[in-house]
């Protein structure tokens, strides 16, 4: 049945969590402020390994087809947690009580019902299945994980990635670590530069998000504990990637010398692989610096290029959105591959002001890649801190990919960390995702 035909049904949740489809109403989804119906084109199964959510204290919207009119149910919303390597389009369509909480820092996808599966607003923007675990039992991953910590009873980096990162938290990066496969984290930070409103290691105090996924790294391991890791990595991963800069700390940038030794160190011993940096880049001198000692990659994370977004969301302490921009001219001044850690908000960062800010940011860097992550926040609670700025009307993703394709044939999209020539970056021949 192709995508153009399918027609879903509202999904709902009542008080105790039982989820079931209502038969009488269309299912609805929110693009910014805009109710509709979901494009045909944006429509995918539900991915396995995705995960539903009910949401408190918010009413589910759906259309009834026969009177035109959207009806508000008592019923909960329903939303999707899409699994790894897919970006949302919508968001769930809903209307909230005075009391309802505020969500914690996940992605809400509009989530629908038809022929007997779930659908999502969604699209695959990554075929790499490197974070898929379906093959990987949770007694083989245990055991994966107790037996390099085993290997490594001194190392602190080894103990909290596998304790608490791989075992605890069920970080993806950190059991692929465990199974000595594609990429390693590497986090270093206990500090950072920025106060990020989806910060998902910390809040600070009067923040209204009561609760962080994980907690922020409690120590600072040593240059012998970081290389101890890259050369375990090395040795096990067929396409090592090591990166700095992980969702359990703060900005990797503000442990300078540490990563510096660390690259350096690891270089002179001829240790391969992609050593990438996933940073806010609001460092450009210390940025070079890395590149000039072997750095790889690296990532910026960003929700917007126009400055009064970022500025607004980011929060940073001591730097300037045109320092993030000089990072990432200092690291293609030295052939070092550079992604965008792009935050997308449907029906925010594909709009018409927005695109237009990106587009000239990548006129100006040429950088390589855009990786759609999805902004994990309270979808209402982020309109509400963007509301008055102008953006302009909305594109869909499907349209804002094909756009930046057209006007940058070189530029590439995907959701994960690709791995690179630890040389120059080769465009041509890197195997990445490329929109229809």
């Amino acid at each position: 049945m192709s995508s153009s035909s399918i027609r879903p049904v509202l999904l709902v949740s009542d008080q105790q969590g039982n989820i079931y489809d209502n038969p009488d109403l269309l299912m609805l989804c929110r693009r910014g402020h805009e109710l509709a119906l979901p494009r045909p084109d944006e429509l995918i199964p539900l991915p396995p390994e995705s995960e539903l959510f009910l949401l408190p204290g918010r009413r589910a919207l759906g259309l009834d087809e026969e009177s035109g009119e959207v009806v508000e149910l008592e019923d909960l919303a329903v939303s999707a947690f899409a699994a790894p390597a897919h970006t949302l389009t919508a968001h769930p369509a809903y209307r909230s009580d005075p009391e309802a909480p505020l969500l914690p820092l996940f992605a809400y996808g509009a989530v629908g019902f038809a022929n007997g599966r779930m659908y999502v607003c969604a699209k695959k923007v990554d075929e790499d299945k490197r974070q898929i675990f379906t093959s990987v039992s949770p007694r083989k991953l245990r055991k994966a994980a107790l037996d390099l910590a085993y290997m490594y009873p001194e190392n602190h980096l080894v103990q909290h990635l596998t304790h608490k990162c791989a075992l605890s938290y069920s970080c993806p990066a950190a059991k692929n670590f465990c199974l000595g496969r594609f990429e390693a984290p590497l986090p270093t930070s206990r500090a950072c530069n920025a106060r990020c409103l989806g910060c998902i290691s910390r809040q600070e105090e009067g923040s209204p998000v009561c609760a962080t996924p994980q907690n922020r790294l409690d120590f600072t391991p040593t240059v012998d504990e970081v290389v101890e890791v890259m050369r375990h990595h090395a040795a096990m991963a067929v396409k090592p990637i090591h990166s700095f800069g992980q969702g359990c700390e703060g900005e990797p940038l503000t442990e300078f010398p540490l990563l510096l030794e660390s690259i350096k160190r690891f270089r002179a011993e001829g240790g391969r692989g992609t050593i990438n940096l996933n940073s806010n880049a609001s460092m450009p001198e210390k940025v070079a610096a890395l590149c000039e000692a072997g750095l790889s990659s690296l990532r910026v994370s960003l929700n917007s290029a126009r400055e009064i977004i970022y500025n607004t969301y980011h929060r940073p302490l001591g730097y300037t959105l045109e320092d993030v921009f000089q990072s990432i001219r200092e690291a293609k001044a030295r052939q070092v591959f550079v992604s965008l850690n792009l935050f997308f908000f449907p029906g925010f960062t594909d709009t018409e002001l927005e695109v237009e800010a990106l587009e000239e940011l990548i006129a100006e860097t040429r950088l390589d890649f855009i990786q759609l992550r999805n902004l994990n926040i309270d979808p209402e609670y982020y309109l509400e801190i963007m509301e008055g700025f102008e953006t302009g009307p909305s594109l869909g993703l499907k349209n804002f990919m094909k756009r930046l394709r057209r006007s940058f044939p070189w530029l590439r999209f995907g959701y994960f960390n690709p791995y690179v020539d630890e040389g120059p970056a080769r465009q041509d021949e890197t195997p990445l995702f490329v929109p229809e």
